[in-house]
């Protein structure tokens, strides 16, 4: 069962070769044991098969390529897969980035206990250990540390990204409870 094929070289037409499907599972069993075959592997399947060794060659040449030409198929749609997740993921954060910086527009504002005035921002502190934000005023060279209102972690949050000053983050490490 061959099919003639125009040749290139302007002599006479070549014959396609044609592999029955014994041939075809053999040529294929062996490519899963070896991706190239050493000459003398070479002459043997050919004589297994009842082929010409170029013909074996040829053969294994073409699968190595479309094995290859799969591998990298998959690659591709591996990539795009991961590719379409990660844009996902750069949207969400800028979405909240953009929400933080919305956040960051206006001072945040907690109320005094004792006046019912909001306090300024640059006197919060926020304790890590009990998560109570806290004011500091400094009193003749000492930190002194009032409690005010116990916080939500939401609010911790974003106090803590708001007055996030290394000179107040080391007031809150220091400030007691």
């Amino acid at each position: 069962m061959e099919d003639e094929e125009e040749s290139t070289n302007g002599g006479p037409p070549r014959k396609k070769l044609r592999l029955s499907k014994e041939q075809s599972r053999l040529l294929e069993e062996s490519f899963r044991q070896h991706h190239t075959l050493n000459p003398r592997q070479k002459e043997a399947l050919a004589l297994q098969l009842k082929l010409r060794p170029r013909q074996v060659e040829v053969w294994f040449q073409n699968r190595r390529a479309r094995s290859k030409l799969k591998q990298t198929e998959m690659e591709c749609e591996y990539l795009k897969r991961w590719f379409g997740s990660l844009t996902e993921q750069n949207r969400r954060l800028q979405r909240e980035v953009e929400e933080l910086r919305a956040l960051k527009v206006g001072p945040p504002t907690v109320m005094s206990p004792h006046s019912c005035e909001p306090l300024p921002a640059s006197t919060l502190t926020m304790c890590p250990s009990c998560e109570r934000v806290t004011t500091t005023g400094l009193d003749k060279g000492s930190t002194k540390t009032t409690t005010t209102a116990v916080a939500t972690p939401t609010i911790a949050a974003t106090l803590s990204s708001k007055v996030g000053t290394p000179a107040l983050q080391s007031r809150q490490s220091s400030a007691a409870c």
